[in-house]
């Protein structure tokens, strides 16, 4: 089978497309023949050894995808051949033509949706809305400032969040962002690169109950200004320190909390996975795909995923 594979750490060009051999599985997983792979900045980290990541040679990158099972262990239960699957890890890797699923981080994919966007509800979908619903416990009714919403994880939870009754706020960088976020159906939206955007929301009375963070050594100070009485800031992504003023917190009885998909539990996950098959299924739901690529040009994908201003999800199409 064809398979893209590292065997070093470095930049995109130790990713090679080589012929490799089918894996084989154990009586706990499944085979799955993947149709579409998902691109997310953690597999750049992996592929690198950064940010505290490492793993084995040789090495095919890719924790999320879509595919077909195709061959099912004596001792799995819930799954047959034939099913149509999506998936937040594998044992193999997901940019190849088959991979090893582990049936505890593996979903079932509603006929309504397609292969890529399949794809992106690994990473990103079990992200937002755990971080929507598990950390921060969004209610109905309340008011939700997803900071950073045009990217993978911020495009899902915007529509997770209007789908649950929330009014949403959702930032952007560019016009193009804006614009996305208007087809999402957010109700507000502000640009981050402008001065004093939350403003408006720096009142005690008219602050977010939530917000949704992917960029706190950036943001999280002017966060904690703009939340209400009992405010929450769930934290997905930082890249550095910050310094922030406890005063903020202290004033509203405010709650900052981190969250890492890593920490969540199989029972955790297949619970977010039945709340996000009908919303997928009815479209209330559907992933944003900025751009697909052929396997070959995976090292393209992992430079482009890094950009800034990013729209949407980097896909891997295996079908093209």
């Amino acid at each position: 089978m064809k398979a893209m594979c590292s065997h070093e750490y470095g930049g995109p060009e130790v990713l090679r497309l080589e012929d490799v051999e089918k894996p084989r599985i154990n009586d706990d997983q499944m085979l799955i023949q993947v149709k579409a792979a998902g691109v997310n900045p953690v597999d750049t980290y992996i592929r690198g050894g950064t940010n505290n990541y490492s793993t084995t040679f040789p090495h095919t990158p890719g924790m999320d995808g879509a595919g077909e099972v195709v061959e099912v262990g004596a001792n799995v239960t819930g799954f047959c051949t034939g099913d149509r699957v999506f998936f937040h890890r594998c044992v193999t890797g997901s940019a190849a033509e088959f991979t090893v699923g582990d049936p505890a981080t593996t979903y079932k994919l509603p006929d309504s949706v397609s292969w890529v966007e399949g794809a992106c509800m690994g990473v990103p979908g079990l992200t937002a809305y755990r971080a929507l619903f598990n950390r921060g416990q969004a209610r109905a009714g309340e008011s939700v400032l997803i900071h950073g919403a045009t990217g993978a994880v911020g495009t899902v939870a915007v529509q997770l969040a209007k789908a649950a009754g929330l009014n949403v706020t959702a930032s952007a960088g560019t016009e193009e962002g804006e614009r996305l976020l208007r087809q999402l159906g957010a109700d507000q939206i502000v640009n981050h690169r402008t001065e004093d955007y939350l403003q408006p929301w720096h009142s005690l009375d008219d602050g977010f109950d939530l917000i949704i963070e992917m960029l706190a050594d950036v943001n999280l100070d002017r966060d904690l200004k703009a939340l209400a009485r009992r405010g929450r800031v769930v934290v997905v992504g930082s890249r550095g320190s910050i310094e922030i003023t406890p005063r903020d917190l202290m004033a509203r009885d405010a709650a900052v909390m981190g969250m890492a998909l890593f920490n969540g539990t199989p029972a955790e996950f297949r619970q977010i996975s039945q709340a996000l098959y009908p919303l997928l299924d009815g479209g209330l739901v559907k992933p944003v795909v900025r751009k697909t690529f052929s396997l070959e040009n995976l090292p393209q994908a992992h430079t482009e995923i890094l950009e800034s201003g990013a729209a949407g999800n980097l896909v891997i199409d295996l079908e093209a």
